[in-house]
């Protein structure tokens, strides 16, 4: 499982706890969130994250 940043405003996507406040269950992987997903803290397209090693 990896996780994915914003650079834009920090926020992080881990993939081993997804966001189920957003429909998006534990364990769904990057690639397989919607592309018209956008991030919860600032509405940044899935474009403007980068995968961090934490």
């Amino acid at each position: 499982m990896k996780s994915y940043m914003c650079v834009v405003c920090g926020f992080v996507y881990d993939e081993e706890k997804g966001l189920p406040e957003d429909g998006i269950p534990a364990g769904t992987k990057w690639e397989d969130v919607p592309e018209t997903w956008k991030c919860p803290e600032c509405g940044a397209s899935k474009e403007e994250f980068e995968m961090i090693e934490i």
